[in-house]
């Protein structure tokens, strides 16, 4: 699957990382698979991670949102969501990591346009089927481990993805809107530099410098596509990671204050606090306790 490896710098949660020399690796787990029991412990990636469960059920926590899974459900996590999985119930499936360079352009933007956070999908007989047939193809390319093998490897790959992508969409009834693709790949180039940024630049002029665009230009822009402003988006990049920092460490709250921008932390506090309705203290007891409630049963 993927390798283990220390935390970076600025980083205060486990980081798997995805084996360069391949980009790609699938297979078959159960709850004695390394992999599943390493994720028994709150980690994240930084590659995209798929998972179909194929008997019994799985329980997993994705940042802030516990999950029963049963057989025939299908998801997709981004890079750089922190998981765990609580039990396996005896459940057994397939598992897909994979790095976005390894997927098509069709397949990459409609991904990274809808996974903000876990794709969840209940899938029909059918659909299940389809997906299970891609699966052990892609399993029986890479145990022949040959350069040919491996050109086919990536367009299965991709077909998967957009396929996930219709039957997320199916199911939730989402609506495109008739959105201009420069609009779209403003957007898009806005999140993918907040969530590279948003620790050391908080104001959306900064962002729109670095796009070679107006403040007005990008605002307009990103509340159009999103629905939020750029000042919200950012912030919720912030709010998101000292979330997932409370509820899966026991660093302080002043180091979180630092990790995340802000030498102030008093005005953390008082930050946190007016987005989040508790003060970062409550939030990590509460839901801690929570955690832990889950953990117990």
């Amino acid at each position: 699957m993927c390798k283990e490896v220390d935390m970076q710098k600025n980083d205060l949660v486990i980081l798997n990382r995805m084996d360069y020399s391949s980009g790609i690796a699938v297979g078959n787990w159960n709850g004695s698979t390394p992999g599943i029991i390493k994720a028994l412990s709150p980690h994240r990636h930084d590659h995209y991670t798929c998972m179909l469960i194929e008997s019994g059920k799985l329980e997993v926590v994705f940042d802030f949102k516990h999950l029963t899974m049963p057989a025939g459900t299908l998801f997709i996590s981004p890079p750089g969501q922190i998981h765990q999985i609580l039990s396996t119930f005896g459940a057994t499936g397939y598992y897909l990591s994979f790095e976005s360079r390894h997927i098509n352009k069709s397949a990459y933007t409609s991904l990274d346009n809808l996974l903000d956070d876990t794709m969840l999908i209940t899938l029909s007989n059918h659909e299940y089927e389809w997906f299970r047939t891609i699966l052990d193809s892609i399993i029986k390319l890479q145990d022949l481990n040959d350069s040919v093998c491996s050109q086919v490897e990536e367009p299965l790959l991709s077909a998967a993805i957009e396929q996930a992508i219709l039957c997320y969409e199916r199911s939730t009834f989402i609506i495109k809107e008739n959105l201009s693709l420069r609009s779209v790949s403003i957007s898009k180039e806005f999140k993918n530099l907040v969530k590279s940024h948003f620790r050391t630049l908080k104001r959306p002029y900064e962002y729109a410098e670095k796009l070679n665009i107006t403040v007005g230009h990008l605002s307009d822009t990103v509340k159009k596509v999103t629905g939020l402003s750029a000042s919200e988006l950012i912030q919720k990049e912030v709010m998101s990671e000292a979330q997932r920092l409370l509820y899966y460490t026991e660093v302080s709250i002043k180091e979180i204050s630092y990790h995340l921008g802000y030498q102030d932390t008093k005005y953390f506090i008082r930050l946190f606090s007016k987005k989040a309705g508790f003060s970062p203290s409550e939030y990590r007891k509460k839901y801690t306790k929570k955690l832990d409630h889950i953990q117990d049963q």
